[in-house]
């Protein structure tokens, strides 16, 4: 398989740095010419992940992101969900026949409220078979620095998803298999709405005790949604997922924990009075919770599960609720 890489940020990098070691050679698509020209010459990415170091000999970098699509078998997309549709509607409509993917995106579409999948079956008729989600519990911090992680990969395809899980496993990268492809990504999403939720609880000075509290509210919340967005979905399962697993229960363990988590920073400095666009500016990364919170808020009219503590950090970034009053709204619903 040829991968291709579709993003230059931290989890990119982290996720190139893991196919590299694994002796493939990849395309990367690097939108900045300088960037490409300082990989190129030092070997590793100025921006992010400065420990991460590459044999440029398995690099392809190109900033037209048709050629590397048109050279690559397999597309790891690893960009803000945010801004996923710009980076493919470069691209004709029957650019990805043929292609398989794998979703390194750990949100959603705000424009639809949709996850990966869904958008590419509606624009690009993009089969489900072809299309693996990749999730935590990870940090590309960790993967830098060849820290022992877990990535779990899901697909309705079993033996394509095994196939892509093989070309990630490393010495410091365990792989784990799942055939829930809708609940993780989803997981994923809700996770780091809760993640955002644990940086405020820190900036106002909530302690340890509350916040193991609130993350394991946030974890029966997050259970709740999966459960009816399950039965609306499929009807009763007889084999119903594992939600104590890494990739729902780890991923917001850590996510909420780890200094290393984006969204617990920027909510930490939400937390401390910053406004939003403050809050953005600072950080200079995307915190996938903040456009989640309104896209999981849309998406549970339909639902329409108990959602109280996303939904008070929804008002907390979207409707001006100040951080301590929406804090004082998430103490009564926590049990």
């Amino acid at each position: 398989m040829q991968f291709g890489m579709i993003g230059s940020g931290s989890w990119a990098t982290a996720l190139a740095k893991i196919l590299t070691d694994n002796g493939n050679t990849i395309n990367w698509w690097v939108r900045n010419e300088d960037t490409i020209r300082y990989i190129q010459k030092r070997g590793h990415n100025p921006h992010y992940l400065g420990a991460a170091y590459f044999n440029q000999q398995q690099l392809n970098l190109d900033s037209g992101i048709r050629n590397i699509v048109a050279s690559s078998d397999v597309l790891v997309i690893a960009i803000p969900a945010a801004y996923v549709a710009s980076a493919l509607e470069q691209l004709d409509k029957n650019a990805l026949q043929g292609k398989k993917i794998v979703s390194a995106v750990k949100g959603m579409l705000p424009a639809g409220n949709q996850l990966l999948n869904h958008y590419l079956a509606t624009q690009y008729d993009f089969p489900e078979k072809d299309y693996v989600a990749l999730l935590g519990p990870c940090h590309a911090e960790e993967v830098a620095a060849e820290k022992l992680s877990y990535l779990t990969f899901a697909g309705s395809d079993i033996d394509f998803t095994t196939a892509i899980s093989a070309s990630f496993r490393t010495d410091y990268i365990n792989t784990v298999v799942s055939t829930d492809l809708t609940g993780v990504q989803y997981a994923a999403v809700l996770k780091n709405i809760y993640a955002l939720g644990a940086g405020i609880a820190h900036g106002l000075e909530y302690g340890d005790n509350f916040l193991s509290v609130y993350i394991a509210n946030s974890a029966r919340e997050m259970v709740d949604f999966l459960r009816k967005l399950t039965m609306q979905e499929k009807g009763a399962q007889d084999d119903p997922p594992d939600y104590a697993a890494s990739v729902y229960l780890g991923d917001l363990l850590v996510t909420c924990y780890s200094l290393f988590s984006r969204n617990r920073t920027f909510g930490n400095m939400i937390g401390k009075g910053y406004s939003v666009k403050a809050a953005q500016l600072e950080l200079n990364m995307v915190a996938e919770g903040y456009n989640a919170s309104k896209c999981i808020t849309g998406k549970n009219e339909t639902v329409g599960a108990a959602l109280p503590i996303a939904r008070a950090i929804y008002e907390i970034l979207w409707e001006h609720l100040p951080a301590a009053d929406g804090f004082k709204k998430i103490e009564g619903f926590l049990q």
